[in-house]
């Protein structure tokens, strides 16, 4: 694939910080290429398919000896949400298979407290407004800055953690992936419906989640000092107290040494999200080979990484993307197909070439938000067969 002289971010917040002293943030020291899944899945009631709020039956179900807490399934900002989270592996397969051994526990508690589960960015006709969040201070704190907004957020999604060896190339690496955040986007596209509406956007959780004040697309930094200029002034203002409050769709994840991506929908199965971390981890590996190489990186401007954003959320897999800074369109299913020959290489050497030829199945057999449209369609809008559906094929 062509390289094409890249877009040079500017740097400007390090201009603007204050001149007080700016706190360092140190970077984990990490593998390279190391891989960590979060997976959100909602808790939904077998007869009406709409969502429970019983997240804290569940996880006492999972308690383990004394009440001690599952190591790796955790609560999240509504009761009616669990999150499966996998260790740290050295591949997509390995990570995968955590997940599914933790979907398996989780499925046994939930069966007996007569809760069924499902996987999308949305549920499609839950109301904000019936959904109770849990009870910890900083959700309790979210919700009292962001009122409206953050009560709105009834979304779901995946993130994929990827291990970096330097914090020098934390930032090239997240710039180099935004080119290929809007086809991850497109790929996992999971929410066509909100609160009973068909919103005609194949991800309304992705512009939904932007609204809170330091989510959707990152700043572009070329030095980790910006970056550290940048959390400064946030938390000295009080919109943040520390730089886990960033929510970027891609963000630095200094406590863990890694890039993480979060501008997913939930995978709706085991085999989507193997595809979708899988295409993320071979991305990524490729674009440290370039760094290596000392290749500069295909970076967009920001005013094309928010067009893209836009237009993967609205037309999920039917969106034409700018795949460089000259403003060239491609076919995001085409591209893909593309990348899917193109990495494969490296996703021999990293063992996830099967869950990467994924990819052309679920795209000929549609994306999760074509699939509920479909389902929708086919009973006459019923969004209740909608939810049975994305119940069975999680099941499944």
């Amino acid at each position: 694939m062509p390289v094409p002289t890249p877009f040079a971010p500017t740097p400007t917040v390090a201009a603007t910080a204050s001149s007080a002293a700016i706190p360092a943030i140190p970077f984990a020291r990490s593998a390279r290429g190391t891989v960590g899944l979060e997976w959100e899945l909602t808790l939904v009631d077998p007869a009406s398919g709409a969502p429970v709020s019983r997240a804290d039956e569940v996880l006492r179900a999972l308690a383990g000896p004394g009440g001690a807490p599952h190591p790796r399934i955790t609560g999240e900002l509504l009761l009616n949400t669990v999150e499966l989270v996998s260790d740290v592996h050295t591949t997509v397969p390995a990570a995968i298979a955590d997940l599914r051994g933790q979907l398996d526990e989780l499925r046994a508690a939930t069966d007996t407290l007569g809760i069924d589960l499902i996987a999308s960015g949305s549920h499609p006709f839950a109301q904000w407004q019936d959904q109770p969040i849990t009870p910890k201070p900083r959700y309790e704190k979210l919700i009292d800055r962001t009122r409206w907004w953050g009560r709105n957020m009834m979304i779901w999604g995946v993130h994929v953690h990827v291990g970096v060896e330097d914090v020098d190339r934390a930032l090239p690496l997240l710039d180099g992936l935004l080119t290929y955040s809007p086809h991850l986007q497109a790929l996992s596209a999971s929410s066509p419906f909100w609160a009973g509406v068909d919103t005609g956007y194949a991800s309304n959780r992705s512009l939904m989640f932007q609204q809170l004040p330091t989510a959707g697309s990152p700043q572009q930094f070329a030095h980790w000092s910006e970056f550290e200029a940048y959390v400064a002034d946030m938390t000295r203002t009080g919109i943040i107290e520390d730089h886990s409050e960033v929510r970027w769709d891609l963000r630095p994840s200094p406590r863990w040494g890694t890039i993480e991506l979060r501008s997913c929908d939930a995978a709706s199965t085991l085999t989507e999200f193997g595809a979708i971390a899988a295409l993320a981890h071979c991305l990524s590996d490729s674009l440290a080979q370039k760094l290596d190489a000392g290749e500069e990186l295909t970076v967009l401007q920001p005013w094309f990484v928010r067009e893209n954003k836009w237009r993967a959320a609205r037309y999920g897999l039917e969106a034409e993307l700018i795949v460089n800074a000259a403003g060239d369109e491609r076919l995001v299913t085409d591209h893909l197909r593309e990348l899917v020959v193109e990495l494969m290489p490296i996703a021999e050497r990293l063992g996830c070439a099967k869950e990467l030829t994924a990819i052309p199945g679920i795209l000929a057999r549609g994306g999760s938000y074509q699939r509920q449209l479909q389902v929708a369609a086919e009973t006459g809008g019923d969004l209740r067969a909608v939810v049975a559906a994305l119940a069975a094929e999680l099941r499944e």
